[in-house]
């Protein structure tokens, strides 16, 4: 098909579909830019503007306009997550100075400014607004602070510049890493002795990947379908080695010239820190946490530690049952990085009599989706059904959601197979949002995207049981942009929700997976189509708190090292590695290889929204762990607390303070306890 759409014809109609298999690349970056324009024409005329400053001439009114500038480029940027290409990544780039500037503009107009301010200075008027909207002019009057709206104009200008700079550079550190990822290959013979122990279907999608390219033997990536099984089950020690270096070694000084993400973490932090100095913040942390729940960088770090002082024990006597074995049983006499899957994987077979390719042999992806749309139509009384649209890739398929009276509410894409090209990760991407337009819904649409492997042959994709949480995970981020009932965008879904109380919904539906009902709808043997024993289920439930204090600190390491490295106020190339490497002699119970440079790839604060807030992880953890105790103490299929959990949570979107909602649903304040408990550290 012809590609020839122009991408602004999009903005016209949002309710229908976008022709992704036929927009025109040439248009992307004149739409943008034509947009861009527009909204500078309508802030001026908000701003010139002689009538009362009302939320429906002021936000509702921008709200609009910004809308179609943000439509249009989550689905440019979208693009170029899942179908990266030279041309398209060129476009990106040159786009992200206009539209860090047109936004920081915004951000810091006085005049626009003073708009807000006059609706909340005018009490008859703001006291008559609903909840949510107090809530939207609220977090607009203090973004404008946040933006620079009352510096001088030197400082507003280098605000802008500051913004641009960095926004471009972590452009860059996803592209060098996307590139490092993408470069590596390693090929072996179709005889080699080197993949003994892999299981065959990993061996199938390397000899698949080989002939893709016209080669007979394997193709080894370091895409994570590719490079997890080999670390787990590869017999070949100099193999896991030499894969484990790459992986380590990914975007720093050790890749080819101009993919060293090493300078572009110093420039990025030295902005965040000249960032917060000027909006009179002694550091970026302090700057971050303003948005979040949390109270103050200090808070943050006491509670990781207070968890590293209780996971910490149990991860050191983890650690030590594995060198163990590995000494004892596999003939391993010093441990390094590249043995502690392997080693764990044998020890797991070895303490719970399963293996995860055992276990794997279940979990078919299309057996997994169904079970798990059967269950959140179940908790709340939806219906999820295909629907044959236009898309970017033929593995990408499209799903409508519909409520009880068979109304579409909202609808997704999903995007689950790794590919050259495409961004590595999981995540959810919102396409359009719930709102109110001329009197109509507009309904929400999300992307689901994951990096699982393809399938192989006649045979379906399998999951492992981490794969399965990461899709339970994912998909419950899609329901809070789905399931939303607010009808103002800068609150609809994700919107407005604090950054380190948005994974809890996703969180929460990780905690379904190890449950006996559920876990009969979401596996089918690959070979036999017969659902999982309940000899293996108990052997999985056993083995829930396997290495649980090991995975704990893991995240306690990489959560601290993010905080501390923004409370830093004279940031350093140096500093970053010695800085890592003093977080983990604290909270890690094993030391990486020397080469390790896991600061390079840490995408998730350097190319991501979670600079000074990949805490956010634990945090949420515990908020979803202790609502999910309720269904646990209610029933998980209870539908009473399914539709509690839909209108305090899911349906609330930003529009309440978070800590806010979840009292609502669970009726007091968060607790830690639940979550220990599900780690097994207490009893």
């Amino acid at each position: 098909m012809q590609k020839n759409i122009n991408i602004i014809s999009i903005v016209d109609d949002k309710s229908k579909n976008i022709p992704y298999d036929s927009l025109d690349q040439n248009s992307f970056k004149p739409a943008v830019l034509k947009l861009i324009d527009d909204l500078k024409k309508k802030v001026d005329e908000i701003c010139s503007s002689q009538e009362k400053p009302t939320f429906e001439n002021v936000e509702e009114n921008l709200s609009n306009t910004t809308e179609n500038l943000n439509y249009v480029w989550s689905v440019i940027s979208h693009l170029n997550s899942v179908n990266d290409s030279p041309e398209l990544r060129d476009i990106v780039n040159s786009l992200i100075q206009p539209l860090s500037e047109v936004y920081s503009l915004i951000g810091q107009n006085e005049a626009l400014y003073a708009k807000y301010k006059a609706i909340k200075a005018d009490k008859c008027q703001f006291d008559q607004l609903s909840k949510a909207r107090k809530r939207i002019i609220d977090k607009d009057v203090e973004d404008f602070v946040l933006s620079g709206a009352e510096l001088n104009e030197t400082d507003k200008a280098r605000m802008r510049a500051i913004s641009a700079e960095a926004s471009a550079l972590c452009q860059k550190f996803s592209e060098n890493l996307l590139d490092c990822t993408n470069d590596f290959a390693l090929y072996l013979p179709k005889d080699t002795e080197e993949l003994t122990g892999v299981p065959e279907e990993t061996k199938a999608l390397l000899a698949q990947q080989a002939q893709n390219e016209g080669k007979e033997g394997y193709k080894i990536t370091l895409q994570m379908p590719n490079y997890f099984p080999l670390m787990q089950y590869a017999e070949n020690r100099d193999l896991r080695k030499k894969l484990h270096h790459a992986f380590a070694t990914r975007a720093s000084e050790f890749s080819p010239a101009g993919k060293d993400n090493a300078p572009i973490i110093e420039k990025l932090l030295k902005l965040r820190v000249e960032k917060a100095h000027l909006l009179g913040f002694e550091n970026f942390a302090e700057l971050s946490i303003k948005r979040k729940m949390a109270e103050s960088s200090a808070q943050v770090v006491n509670f990781l530690r207070e968890l590293a002082r209780k996971a910490k024990p149990a991860a050191q006597k983890e650690y030590e049952e594995l060198v163990k074995f590995g000494h004892e049983s596999l003939k391993i006499d010093k441990v390094y990085s590249w043995d502690t899957a392997f080693i764990s994987e044998k020890l797991r077979q070895a303490k719970y009599d399963y293996s995860g390719q055992q276990l794997k042999k279940y979990f078919t992806l299309p057996t997994v989706l169904s079970g798990l749309f059967k269950l959140v139509e179940t908790l709340f009384s939806i219906s999820i059904e295909e629907k044959t649209v236009p898309v970017w890739h033929p593995d990408v398929k499209y799903f409508v959601v519909k409520n009880s009276s068979g109304k579409e509410i909202a609808s997704f894409y999903a995007d689950l197979y790794a590919r050259k090209g495409k961004r590595g990760g999981a995540w959810m991407g919102d396409q359009r949002s719930r709102r109110l337009v001329d009197g109509k819904i507009q309904t929400p649409v999300a992307y689901l995207v994951c990096n699982f492997a393809a399938p192989v042959g006649n045979k379906p994709s399998l999951l492992s049981l981490s794969d399965v949480s990461t899709i339970f995970h994912e998909f419950g981020h899609g329901l809070h942009h789905m399931l939303t009932q607010q009808v103002d965008l800068a609150v609809s879904g994700i919107s407005g929700v604090e950054w380190d109380a948005v994974e809890m919904p996703s969180q929460f539906m990780e905690n379904f997976v190890l449950n006996w009902e559920v876990m009969q709808t979401i596996t089918s043997h690959v070979d036999t189509g017969e659902k999982l024993p309940r000899e293996l289920f108990d052997k999985v439930v056993a083995a829930k708190y396997f290495q649980a204090g090991l995975s704990t600190v893991r995240q306690i390491e990489f959560a601290l090292f993010d905080m501390l490295l923004h409370t830093d106020e004279h940031p350093e190339k140096e500093k970053v590695g010695k800085l890592l490497d003093e977080v983990r002699n604290e909270v890690a119970v094993s030391l990486p290889p020397e080469y390790d440079r896991f600061a390079d790839s840490f995408s998730h604060i350097f190319a991501g929204g979670y600079a000074a807030g990949y805490y956010s992880y634990k945090w949420a953890e515990v908020l979803s762990a202790d609502a999910f105790s309720l269904f646990e103490e209610k029933g998980l299929f209870n539908k009473e607390i399914g539709k509690k959990w839909l209108d305090e949570i899911l349906s609330q979107g930003g529009s309440r303070p978070a800590l806010e909602s979840f009292v609502a649903f669970r009726g007091r304040k968060p607790q830690v306890e639940p979550l220990l408990r599900q780690y097994g550290l207490i009893k």
